[in-house]
């Protein structure tokens, strides 16, 4: 039986695919437990089957670990990383089910990604030249059978070839410029993995740059006056006009001549200004806000985001659209979402109206801007939810009308001295009540007044301050950058943060470059600037796209990455051995200064450190074996050092980060009499001693850490049990660790 075969990115994918397109019911077949379909569609036989993401990545065609290397190929990522051995069994799923097609059709995500994914299992498993092409923005059975219907009849090969460009060249960069560094490091006798890639470079030159910048910030004093007084019956806080005095004796001699005066309201001016409705998102803007609003990090918005997708809650999240076409259903859209109880009369109110998005000017030829397809959510865990809802209601703001806000500004008279008060309040909601708790802006109340209106003076206060450095970078804020300067592509940056992190370049909640992040740069810069070279980055990003309107070919591209490469790494092994020492020094400074907890309190003159053992890390002090002070720390979390010290037993307090809850400052030391100690109850206490209820080895044991206490398996750490205590603060996680 002849047969069309559509492949899919993903299994699901390949299921909402089957039960679109099947006219009656889908059969699901195995082989290897890998899933397809079978189903008929009009008067053709289609089978659906999944890949699992890349089936094939690039590597070099004969191994080695020397450099330059550009012998390479696609290769089955199953052969490259054991962690992806299960791959295998969906290529020969697909191999196998392509012997009997008659044709083929690709129906993989539509993007650069998407299409070499396709292009490679046509190629290398189907072993055809070309194949049929879908395009679709959701996963919805209307949108699904539309794309089917109207497919092309080729690969997108502009978008085909510039997705392989980008692999080929991101291989080039990464393993020749990281082997470059990590033999750089050998030759001191010492192994460390260091890398650095065509966008990675110029992203902690970034970090590193703004890091710089604050190290040298001198802080340079000023002074502020403010005056808190009655005005109407209301209290009020108002600022000298000048705001800052650079000039402390000036800003006295004011104080002086005001200090004890009532003030009278000179003038009173009132400022409406308009707020647009937001434009649709991108993945950018999502990714910003989702971080701003939920504190859920660039990397992480994209992955909850790509489980909306296919589940078929949402369009395709990977675009650089900030537009919605009409032809998504606006109408349509939001009569489904009436279905949603919070979104019910939002939904109604819009549907009165003429539904005109603010669309804004970015766009992408393969997607629209983001949007909730109407489909309605079964089961999402909260933060699936939380991002379902921001997008949600983003996309209903963008058909709100303007929202107005006004300023009113009191300027009060003290002895001929302005002091100034603001407030803020929204007159007309507009798109604000579809955005919710996101609007950024917050509700500031002055007294009703008028010229001529008494102030009755309490206290005018001189505020001693200094100027701030400017902020560091944060996960989202360095992504917004990176799309500014055009390094990188809406799909890597978040992934290209996270290796900077992973690597040891950089770390905190806000991106903190380390000692090795800024050597790497130091070093780079004054032996390989190109390698750093921003300008160079957007040039081949550039020549990228071009490739993707067909303007230019692939291999003339990669013969000019290749020359600029041969060039930097030409450079690079005439100062091999300085760069490696300079590496390792940098990296055993970067070490110490992060795995410093404090000074050792039992023998004086020993320093505790973070160290790593079989079972985990732990805190002990450096002069072991002369101090065997130990300390128990989570084994999972960012732990970051600080120079705080406890004020009930002086002990180091170290700041620990953990996924989704709030970084917590503790003292180390699990007897602190400024912990609370709980009690167990005599209920709890009778479990002392009892038999293990996961293990059946060991027995319960009340123990202590840094999170309070608990009870816990005397088989630790082969068996991980615990149990909280009556009234306590740890809970079964943190113990765990």
């Amino acid at each position: 039986m002849a047969y069309e075969l559509i492949i899919t990115e993903k299994p699901s994918a390949a299921l909402k695919m089957a039960e679109a397109l099947a006219d009656g019911k889908a059969i699901k077949k195995n082989n290897k437990s890998v899933p397809y379909y079978e189903v008929t569609h009009g008067d053709k036989d289609l089978i659906i089957v999944p890949a699992v993401g890349h089936l094939f990545g690039v590597g070099e065609k004969e191994k080695s670990f020397k450099y330059p290397s550009f012998d390479i190929e696609w290769i089955p990522t199953s052969t490259m990383d054991k962690n992806a051995a299960y791959s295998k069994k969906y290529a020969d799923t697909i191999k196998k089910l392509a012997k009997n097609a008659d044709s083929f059709t690709v129906a993989c995500d539509y993007d650069i990604e998407g299409e070499v994914i396709g292009l490679n299992c046509v190629k290398f498993l189907c072993k055809q030249k070309d194949a049929n092409r879908m395009k679709f923005s959701t996963l919805t059975k209307a949108d699904l059978r539309s794309s089917y219907n109207n497919k092309a009849k080729t690969l997108n090969w502009g978008q085909a070839y510039a997705g392989e460009t980008r692999h080929f060249l991101d291989w080039m960069y990464g393993i020749n410029l990281s082997r470059a560094l990590t033999l750089a490091v050998k030759q001191t006798g010492r192994y460390k993995t260091l890398s650095s890639g065509r966008v990675q470079g110029p992203a902690l030159k970034l970090v590193v740059d703004k890091e710089l910048e604050i190290r040298a910030f001198i802080p340079e004093p000023y002074w502020q006056l403010e005056l808190n007084g009655t005005l109407n019956s209301q209290d009020i806080s108002a600022w000298h006009h000048k705001d800052r005095f650079k000039d402390q004796e000036t800003c006295k001699a004011i104080l002086e001549k005001v200090k004890g005066k009532d003030g009278v309201v000179d003038k009173v001016d009132a400022d409406e200004k308009k707020h647009l409705p937001p434009f649709p998102f991108d993945l950018t803007t999502l990714q910003t806000e989702s971080y701003r609003c939920l504190r859920i990090s660039p990397k992480e918005a994209l992955a909850l985001a790509q489980k909306l997708y296919l589940a078929g809650l949402i369009s395709y999240p990977r675009t650089s659209s900030q537009q919605l076409p009409p032809a998504i259903g606006y109408s349509e859209i939001l009569t489904k979402l009436q279905g949603i109880p919070n979104y019910k009369d939002l939904c109604a109110d819009l549907l009165k109206t003429k539904l005109v998005p603010n669309n804004g000017k970015k766009t992408d030829p393969a997607h629209p801007a983001i949007y909730p397809t109407g489909s309605l959510p079964k089961e999402l865990d909260e933060r699936e939810q939380k991002v379902y809802d921001l997008i949600v209601r983003r996309f209903m703001a963008t058909f709100g009308e303007v929202a107005l806000r006004e300023t009113t500004t009191i300027k009060i008279d003290i002895e001929k001295e302005i002091f100034v008060v603001k407030g803020t309040l929204t007159t007309k909601p507009g798109w604000y009540k579809y955005y919710g708790d996101h609007v950024k802006s917050k509700e500031e109340e002055v007294p009703p007044t008028k010229a001529g209106d008494a102030l009755i003076t309490k206290e005018i206060t001189k505020h001693d301050k200094e100027t701030t450095p400017p902020r560091r970078f944060t996960p989202s804020s360095i992504i917004k950058e990176l799309e500014k300067r055009n390094l990188g592509t809406k799909s890597t940056r978040a992934q290209i943060v996270d290796t900077l992190y992973q690597r040891g370049y950089v770390q905190g909640t806000s991106l903190e470059a380390t000692e090795l992040g800024i050597q790497v740069v130091s070093t780079l810069g004054k032996h390989c600037p190109k390698i750093q070279d921003e300008d160079l980055t957007k040039h081949f990003e550039e020549e990228m796209q071009e490739i993707r309107e067909e303007k230019k070919n692939e291999k003339e591209i990669l013969e000019e990455a290749k020359e600029v490469l041969i060039k930097i790494l030409k450079d690079f092994k005439k100062n091999e051995k300085e760069i490696g020492e300079e590496m390792i020094t940098a990296y055993q400074e970067s070490e110490n200064k992060q795995n410093t907890v404090g000074k050792c309190l039992k023998c004086d003159d020993g320093t505790l450190m973070v160290r790593r053992g079989k079972f985990g890390r732990f805190i002990a002090c450096d002069k072991y074996p002369d101090c065997k002070t130990t300390f128990n720390i989570p084994n999972t979390g960012f732990l970051k050092t600080t120079d705080k010290t406890c004020e009930h037993c002086s002990h180091p307090i170290i700041k620990l980060s953990r996924p989704k809850k709030i970084p917590q400052e503790l003292c180390i030391n699990p007897d602190c009499p400024g912990r609370q100690t709980e009690k167990p109850t005599e209920e709890e206490a009778e479990k002392e001693g009892s038999q293990c209820p996961k293990c059946e080895k060991g027995t319960l044991k009340l123990r202590k850490s840094i999170y309070g206490s608990f009870f816990g398996c005397t088989s630790y750490p082969k068996c991980k049990y615990t149990e909280k205590i009556a009234n306590g603060n740890s809970d079964e996680k943190n113990q765990t660790e």
